[in-house]
């Protein structure tokens, strides 16, 4: 069923992905398009929506901390020499309307507002492609535009003095389970190893599916993998991870990030043999 709000992926006739254009959230969570539930071929959902650990982790969409001193990711912000604080600092992700609309994917504009402004003005590209029978793959594409007559940046809380939390821009939160999950890329395994980290790919495996994700343009390569399984299951891909990012007016940040959604455990060769199949030009 396809709304003005809501739009649900499908991958050969199945539904995979329900996507909430206008939610009804808090501002403190920093309203904003998002993709849940998420699910395998089989119907195994992997996404988490406002898990009570983080409430404002919204399934599969692009967040981002800190747009000029803006929160665009929900909660606490970080700042230097106090720690995470409350602050009435949050903007929204603001859906303008859909220039294409299939049942396997969409093109959306969206305007990033805060403090009653427009910084930002989005193109976000996503697209539902079929694998195998045991695998479908999320292609998501977003392209933020500085609409101000100013620079601004984007910073993460490890550019405002948090070590090893540069999260910030494509997010994917996944299903917790009693046992955490793995993550691993092609030569290194666990949260330890593969956090802070570029790699081509990056897998985060539960009980009975994997996520593979593999950024798919040469910038989005640069950006190392945000990642975490012990405090909770969550993958991203860090725009600013020692530096603010700068976006001088008029100025365009492209990211692509293709994931992979297969049911059951999967192993590095096959993990390697999948993104191959859903990154080929």
């Amino acid at each position: 069923m396809t709304t003005d709000d809501t739009l649900v992926l499908r991958v050969a006739g199945r539904p995979v992905g329900r996507y909430l254009t206008r939610p009804e959230l808090p501002a403190r969570l920093s309203p904003r398009p998002f993709l849940h539930p998420v699910t395998t071929l089989a119907g195994t959902a992997v996404t988490e929506l406002s898990p009570a650990d983080h409430l404002h982790h919204l399934g599969v969409g692009v967040a981002v901390p800190d747009v000029e001193g803006h929160n665009f990711w929900g909660g606490r912000t970080f700042l230097r020499d106090r720690g995470p604080t409350e602050l009435d600092n949050h903007g929204a992700q603001r859906h303008i309307a859909f220039p294409l609309r299939d049942p396997d994917g969409f093109v959306e504009e969206l305007r990033w507002v805060a403090a009653g402004r427009e910084l930002l003005r989005e193109r976000r590209t996503v697209a539902a492609t079929e694998l195998t029978a045991a695998a479908w793959a999320l292609d998501f594409t977003f392209s933020l535009t500085n609409v101000t007559a100013a620079p601004l940046s984007i910073g993460s809380p490890a550019t405002n003095g948090r070590p090893g939390a540069a999260y910030g821009g494509f997010f994917w939160r996944a299903r917790a389970a009693a046992r955490a999950p793995e993550a691993f890329t092609a030569d290194r395994a666990g949260e330890p190893e593969v956090h802070g980290r570029t790699a081509d790919w990056l897998a985060l495996a539960g009980e009975d599916w994997t996520l593979v994700f593999a950024g798919a343009t040469a910038d989005t390569r640069r950006d190392p993998w945000f990642v975490r399984t012990a405090q909770y299951p969550g993958v991203g891909s860090a725009l600013a991870h020692t530096e603010r990012l700068p976006v001088p007016p008029g100025g365009t940040v492209v990211r692509r990030v293709v994931t992979v959604v297969a049911d059951g455990r999967l192993g590095r060769d096959e993990a390697t043999a999948l993104v191959r199949k859903a990154v080929s030009p």
